[in-house]
């Protein structure tokens, strides 16, 4: 949601440098303030352009870059209750009877209105549509007999949204909260900013709608709020932002600098790379509370971060890539037919770029590193050969810390074990790379072989195109060297 923002006040990070090794050593964030671009998410429509995946330099060899992980909202709301935020009254439920039950609590508390949402990890739920035909997944209840029907409906279901694709993503829970009546709505959020090196406080007056739209037709709406790491809060700042953010009043004012300083802390604390509150509302009593919540961590921190990191949704992710992650993996699903094997981000970047170029569409980034071991090349080809979508897998390797070799036994093992029936293209260079070709003519094993890499992209999608229209007829083939 806040990508759009970079418009707004320029280029904004998902992350900084992770400081992980530094508070191992007692060092805190506050005394470390060069920053690193991380991963980020790659999309396929976009994968000739290399700004959309930011590489990490300076890791040890064998340690991959991970991605940020967020967590469900009703996670999100009691985590920030844990830091004195105020947020609505609710609690989360697995079941429709469970869902009841919350309400029937919050009746017991004076709560005659309902809200029941989704817990899926997309934006755009209350728009969404569930693949039972259910529409929306955010709804307003006015009784306790309506918070059930509408748990019913969602549980076990899987919420069509605009990111996630047609195939949605499953709803396993549902956040019951009182519905409070607001007579102001705003957006605030923490973030980090790579131009500013730090965290950036970024609010508007103009909250409970679509950000990105407000980012793009009234900027001026939008302030941001560079915090620095030496000197920490600046409270006359943050009085100066809720201001311009719509609370002139001396007690609404102070409301708000109080759940931003608290904001602020749960940020620092635990290792965030976002904090989202859209909106940050007011009711018609003056009190201001925190009405949704969306928080991005960074995964380096997981070892000292367990309580977060556990509250980590693994349904609501792409299984392709947390079981690469399982096994140390630079891994990123796309939705292409050609798998891709490659070592060093840059190279694989390059690889899906020739296979766009020669009118094919990558299935994944998969960066095995200098450091890759053979299971984890088996690991590699396994999660290829279990994809779906990939008709060829296109293996690419520079041996330079990575030798040739070992791709090859890796190769060898994996298709000898999984019954690998994808066809292969592979081009090899570098180190041991004589020994590589002779392990794999040796092997009896047919795959294609090359030397250049924009014939080994041709063979790639010339193999998958024809692999597609086999599996469209219903027929299987078997390729004859050379094609």
């Amino acid at each position: 949601m806040f990508r759009g923002l970079s418009r707004a006040f320029g280029s904004v990070a998902t992350g900084i440098r992770s400081l992980s090794t530094f508070r191992s050593h007692g060092i805190s964030r506050s005394s470390y303030t060069s920053s690193r671009e991380l991963k980020t998410a790659l999309t396929s429509q976009h994968c000739s352009v290399r700004g959309n995946l930011m590489g990490s330099f300076g890791r040890p060899m064998n340690h991959q870059p991970r991605r940020n992980y967020n967590i469900h909202e009703a996670d999100a709301q009691k985590l920030m209750a844990s830091y004195g935020v105020p947020i609505a009254l609710g609690n989360d439920a697995k079941s429709s009877d469970g869902a009841l039950k919350v309400a029937e609590d919050l009746k017991s508390q004076g709560v005659k209105d309902y809200v029941v949402k989704a817990q899926v990890l997309a934006g755009g739920r209350g728009k969404g549509h569930f693949l039972n035909g259910f529409k929306g997944g955010v709804h307003l209840c006015s009784d306790v007999s309506m918070v059930e029907d509408m748990a019913t409906q969602m549980l076990g279901q899987r919420l069509v949204t605009k990111q996630t694709g047609p195939q949605g993503k499953p709803c396993n829970r549902v956040l019951v909260t009182e519905r409070l009546f607001l007579r102001k709505e705003t957006y605030f959020a923490i973030l980090l900013n790579r131009e500013m090196g730090g965290p950036v406080m970024v609010a508007s007056s103009e909250g409970g709608m679509d950000i990105e739209a407000v980012a793009a037709e009234t900027p001026e709406k939008i302030h941001n709020l560079a915090i620095s790491l030496d000197e920490g809060l600046d409270y006359a700042a943050l009085k100066d932002l809720a201001t311009k953010m719509g609370f002139p009043e001396a007690d609404e004012n102070a409301q708000v600098v109080d759940i931003m300083a608290k904001l602020y802390q749960l940020f620092d604390t635990t290792d965030a790379t976002l904090i989202e509150v859209n909106p940050l509302g007011q009711a018609h009593d003056g009190k201001v509370y925190c009405l949704d919540a969306k928080l991005n961590f960074d995964d380096n921190a997981a070892f000292r971060q367990k309580d977060t990191y556990n509250l980590r949704d693994e349904t609501q992710e792409d299984p392709r890539e947390v079981e690469a992650e399982k096994m140390d993996l630079n891994y990123i699903g796309l939705d292409g037919n050609i798998g891709c094997l490659v070592n060093g981000a840059g190279l694989a970047m390059a690889t899906m770029d020739v296979i766009k170029l020669n009118g094919g569409e990558p299935a994944n980034f998969l960066d095995l590193g200098g450091g890759a071991n053979v299971d984890q090349v088996t690991a590699a080809f396994k999660i290829l050969n279990d994809d779906q979508n990939v008709c060829a897998i296109l293996v690419n390797i520079f041996g330079g810390i990575m030798r040739c070799d070992i791709i090859a036994l890796g190769i060898i093992k994996a298709v000898t074990e999984l019954g690998l029936q994808k066809p292969i293209v592979i081009r090899l260079a570098g180190t041991e790379v004589d020994a590589a070709r002779k392990l794999i003519d040796e092997s009896g094993l047919r795959m294609l072989t090359t030397d250049d890499l924009q014939e080994a992209a041709q063979r790639a999608v010339r193999v998958a195109e024809i692999q597609k229209l086999a599996t469209e007829a219903h027929l299987s083939v078997k390729f004859d060297l050379p094609l």
